[in-house]
């Protein structure tokens, strides 16, 4: 008997566009494909502008992705999607290709990473095709609850929000009236019935999703599993660890601007003098800007960020992205990472990734980020969105004589991809043998 199927749908490939939900996407379906309890598929929507692959030819929306018959691309135009119900006014998407794809390759499970740029309707289609397979759909982040890119920030003043309502929706965005986002809201909520499981994995997106109306029996907290990194090598002893480092996306949201403008503020302290053991700690303190997706910015953020790094001169090196592949050596060459994001985040990986190196994190004081990294234990907090705060801290962490030493015993031992594919596999199974059971009873 041939192996039970999972589907796994994410809305970018990582080869295409690096992004932790990719990542993690494509590492599930590896893990999963080696345990070898379920045969995986990974079905990933390409398409311009994030990415330059092109519909394969009229007649169909899938291309092969890579050599890997397991990988397969699914192309949407863009320029056709409604931004606010998340989904396509042109129903073929659904009720041609998407569901001769399900049709055809009839798999027992279903595991929604994204349907961002895919469409909520992607659930409901699944449910009606695949009446006895199970639908999982992890929680990445709050774009179901926020129309402002799911990042739960005002779009006036980027305030950090709590409460989702029309009215305050409405205020973020004044061309779109309450009772649209009461609508969407609804719509959101009625595919999401369909899905017989969530997965989050912080604590902290949980209950921001049971305040905005999922059911709590319906969530489970499950961290995102990740492969053995490689082991840090030997560390150096008795030296200054004032060598910073930012890995991940140049987005707005992710900080990186309040990070250099912190660096020109230790700039400034330098250059004022005083000839104390801090100036003289802060004069060797180094930056590295491993920043991908610059050319997908807004003109004025990238502008931003190049005279911010014009201002910081030598004292920060910045390098457009990296390979996975280099992410060892990277790592090694610096003492801590910084995670200033200015949303609540989620599970960021990179968090894990310099965890998996020994690296303690330096972030900001909420959200997801502060429940991964335990203050004064795995690393260090700082004010959200403060420059100054920042600065401190990076201060403190390039002058306290054994605090990274100290802090490199709290990091928590890194959650196994081996182990997290046995445990969702479990899940897969109970969820099969629920569902059989409940159509049996009809």
């Amino acid at each position: 008997m041939a192996d039970p199927r999972v589907l796994y749908v994410v809305h970018n490939h990582p080869a295409v566009r690096p992004g932790g939900a990719e990542a993690y996407a494509l590492e599930l379906y590896r893990g999963m494909k080696e345990l070898g309890d379920f045969d995986p598929l990974l079905l990933a929507r390409s398409g311009p502008p994030l990415s330059k692959i092109k519909q394969p030819h009229p007649g169909t929306v899938f291309a092969a992705a890579g050599s890997d018959p397991g990988q397969s691309f699914v192309y949407t135009d863009l320029t056709q999607i409604d931004w606010l119900f998340g989904g396509y006014p042109d129903k073929s998407l659904y009720n041609c290709h998407l569901r001769e794809f399900l049709q055809a390759h009839q798999p027992s499970v279903v595991h929604f990473q994204h349907v961002y740029l895919l469409g909520y309707e992607t659930i409901r289609l699944t449910r009606r095709v695949l009446p006895r397979a199970p639908i999982l759909f992890t929680l990445h982040e709050f774009l179901p609850i926020c129309h402002h890119y799911g990042h739960l920030l005002r779009t006036g003043n980027r305030e950090l929000c709590l409460e989702a309502s029309p009215v305050r929706c409405h205020q973020c965005f004044p061309d779109i009236s309450p009772r649209q986002f009461f609508l969407r809201k609804q719509y959101i909520q009625k595919h999401f019935d369909e899905v017989d499981l969530f997965l989050a994995p912080s604590r902290f997106l949980i209950e921001r999703f049971v305040d905005w109306g999922l059911p709590r029996h319906k969530i489970r907290f499950e961290e995102y599993g990740r492969r053995d990194l490689g082991a840090s090598g030997a560390e150096t002893p008795n030296r200054p660890r004032n060598r910073f480092a930012f890995f991940g996306q140049l987005t707005p949201f992710k900080g990186a601007d309040v990070l250099l403008r912190a660096m020109v503020e230790l700039a400034e302290m330098q250059q004022a003098g005083g000839g104390d053991a801090e100036t003289d700690a802060v004069r060797d303190l180094r930056l590295w800007l491993y920043g991908a997706n610059m050319d997908l910015q807004p003109l004025p953020f990238r502008a931003e960020l190049q005279t911010l790094l014009e201002r910081c001169g030598d004292r920060v090196t910045y390098v457009d992205g990296y390979r996975p592949e280099d992410l060892a050596a990277l790592m090694q060459e610096v003492d801590w990472v910084v995670v200033p994001s200015i949303w609540w985040e989620n599970s960021p990986l990179v968090i894990q990734e310099a965890f998996a190196f020994g690296r303690p994190v330096i972030c900001s004081d909420v959200g997801g980020m502060a429940e991964k990294v335990s203050h004064e234990r795995s690393g260090l907090h700082f004010r959200v969105g403060s420059a100054s705060s920042l600065a401190a801290t990076m201060v403190r962490a390039a002058t306290t004589p054994g605090l990274w030493e100290e802090l490199r015993q709290g990091i928590p031992p890194l959650y196994r991809l081996e182990t997290s594919v046995r445990v969702l596999g479990d899940i897969y199974k109970r969820l099969i043998a629920d569902r059989a059971a409940a159509s049996a009873a009809v």
